[in-house]
């Protein structure tokens, strides 16, 4: 038995997917309007490269910064890859998530704190519940699962209207 404020992962068995690490991670293509930024300064440095060279550092810490940022969610919990920090949360650790209109989704800990979590928005949820081992429900298998169903009962209905239409009397067999 579980208390509501210590989450427990459901018993596994056959039908459980085993959790996979997954690292949710600014894409890869993102480094081409790095290099299209470095290209566009190009002209400016070299109006007075002794000076006006820093200005490659812009390019050089943004692609640093979207190869670095990361959320890596594995059976264990949350290992969070920022800038100039790391952090590892367990399971145990998180109360809930936040998820706010704009910006990346929010862990609420039990001790009251509140974690943002690099890159994670509502659309990467799938990828954290396949990853949590339970831990976290999928919004949309849900919604699937259900018009899924939906769909299934309309068809069942549609056929038992068909049948029971084809069992009545023709009028023409009269």
């Amino acid at each position: 038995m579980s208390s509501s404020s210590q989450p427990v992962p459901p018993n596994s068995s056959s039908h459980t997917a085993e959790p996979i690490e997954q690292s949710i991670h600014i894409s890869k293509l993102g480094l081409l309007a790095v290099g299209l930024l470095a290209i566009c300064l190009s002209p400016i440095i070299l109006t007075n490269p002794a000076l006006l060279s820093v200005l490659l550092v812009i390019p050089i810490v943004v692609a640093w910064w979207m190869l670095r940022v990361r959320t890596t969610v594995t059976a264990d919990g949350l290992r969070l890859r920022r800038m100039f920090s790391s952090e590892h949360i367990e399971w145990s650790q998180i109360k809930g998530f936040r998820f706010p209109k704009q910006g990346w989704a929010r862990a609420d800990l039990t001790d009251g704190r509140e974690v943002s979590l690099p890159v994670v928005t509502f659309g990467r949820l799938p990828q954290i519940a396949a990853a949590s081992g339970g831990r976290v429900t999928d919004p949309y298998a849900a919604a699937d699962r259900a018009a899924r169903e939906k769909a299934a009962a309309e068809r069942a209905a549609a056929e038992n209207d068909e049948t029971e239409s084809g069992t009545e009397s023709d009028p023409g067999t009269k």
